[in-house]
């Protein structure tokens, strides 16, 4: 789908721009200056801008979807928590012992 008709540039383009720029930094924050720039373009009258931001924000959401995926390490923050918990369990904490007397 033609999203930019100053500069004739595609919808597929732009994915694919997003697609490796996020393959060179999965967490970089893609603009659309960053687009037109890697497409050697500027955007002239700026009615496009608001439908590549959109791209950006679809491409970059399924691309971070199948990374989770891809990985498995997705998990929720009490999981997490109590995944730490058990890491440290056994380790001896900075306390007085069990027969230590203040007085």
């Amino acid at each position: 789908m033609l999203v930019c008709q100053c500069n004739m540039i595609t919808s597929k383009e732009i994915e694919d721009i997003v697609l490796d720029l996020l393959r060179a930094d999965p967490w970089q924050l893609v603009v659309p200056a960053k687009v037109y720039s890697e497409l050697n373009r500027r955007a002239k009258c700026g009615g496009c801008v608001p439908n590549v931001v959109d791209i950006i924000v679809r491409v970059t959401e399924n691309y971070h979807s199948q990374q989770a995926r891809q990985t498995g390490e997705v998990m929720t923050l009490p999981v997490g928590l109590e995944k730490l918990k058990q890491q440290r369990s056994g380790v001896r904490r900075e306390r007085r012992s069990a027969g230590h007397r203040a007085a």
